[in-house]
């Protein structure tokens, strides 16, 4: 593999394995017109090679950076797909010094009954590395950054390397409140909704059989948050989830549910929290802020905290969450 001096607005780089360049390029050049797309660069191939023409030199420089080490990556034998080039593009396009193969190549990751799960950024393949070594985890950050996605991922791992004996995941049912008693069904009917987005998490990662027999043997246990109350789990993986929505009452007696040989992830969104504000407070008392605040510096719990920019969603939402965020800060005000 080589590069060429640049021109004034050219850059080529060549590859020494055809086959290993088809992969890279993807099929029908797919990777080099999303790359095309993000970048505003003109990118076109000619046999093993690549040529990029765009006036902006960092552009040039960027995408030459991303196709040389992510060629180096698929040549060690991992598989990468489109989205890995888009954001391959916007880490090195925050930091040109990053080594991509410390995000795919030499990425943590974690094996689950039905799927590998990796580490899609830095940030994620630190949070799993937190994952692997402290026994309590709390994860801050915006939705879609993998919070609850990857903790669950480890859960299982855990479970199926019996490190833990069993899995428990709950969440606050906030919305619910005194409205409970009038959901239709019986109580489990009533919070189930609640709950979906972990059960979501579950049935990607084991078989939707799998997963009917681990909860009807409670070898995974799906609760709401007042379920916790009054009981000490050992030997397990608990995770609580929307932990923005928890008071500081609730939040104490979930921590103090920590029983021998578990593990603890809380989880949630600071930006996002839906508990009403007492009279006479001018912010909600949310439990997982009280507890960042006062827990931060006992040893052995960790602290990860994600950015809007940790986000991990198709091009396609990016996108239409870029037009809206454009629209509420062009929108005249009344």
């Amino acid at each position: 593999m080589s590069m060429t001096a640049p021109t004034s607005m050219l850059e080529t780089v060549a590859f020494d394995d055809p086959v290993l360049a088809n992969q890279l390029f993807g099929p029908h050049n797919a990777h080099l017109d999303l790359l095309a797309k993000v970048s505003g660069a003109n990118i076109d191939s000619c046999g093993a090679s690549i040529v990029i023409a765009s006036p902006d030199d960092r552009v040039r420089q960027i995408l030459c950076n991303v196709f040389v080490q992510l060629y180096d990556v698929l040549r060690d034998g991992c598989a990468l797909g489109c989205d890995d080039f888009s954001r391959a593009y916007e880490m090195l396009s925050a930091d040109s010094g990053l080594e991509l193969s410390s995000v795919f190549r030499d990425a943590v990751f974690v094996r689950t009954p039905r799927k590998m799960v990796t580490a899609r950024n830095v940030a994620q393949r630190s949070y799993l590395h937190i994952l692997h070594h402290y026994e309590m985890v709390f994860s801050v950050g915006p939705a879609g950054t993998g919070k609850t996605y990857l903790a669950v991922a480890m859960a299982l791992s855990m479970l199926q390397r019996q490190r833990v004996k069993r899995i428990v995941l709950t969440r606050p049912a906030v919305e619910a409140g005194e409205r409970l008693g009038f959901l239709p069904g019986d109580l489990a009917e009533k919070v189930n909704p609640y709950l979906r987005p972990l059960y979501d998490a579950l049935h990607d990662m084991l078989p939707q059989a799998k997963v009917a027999a681990m909860l009807e043997s409670g070898i995974i246990e799906v609760a709401p948050l007042a379920f916790m109350r009054g009981r000490t789990l050992n030997d397990a993986f608990i995770i609580l989830d929307e932990a923005q929505n928890t008071t500081q009452e609730q939040m104490k007696m979930f921590l103090t549910r920590m029983g021998f040989g578990s593990r603890m992830v809380v989880t949630g969104d600071i930006s996002q929290i839906d508990l009403p504000i007492l009279p006479g407070a001018q912010s909600p008392r949310s439990g997982l802020v009280h507890a960042l605040h006062i827990l931060a510096d006992i040893p052995g719990l960790a602290v990860h905290t994600f950015s809007a920019s940790d986000v991990v969603r198709h091009p396609l939402v990016g996108a239409i969450a870029t037009a809206y965020d454009k629209a509420e800060k062009y929108r005249p005000s009344n």
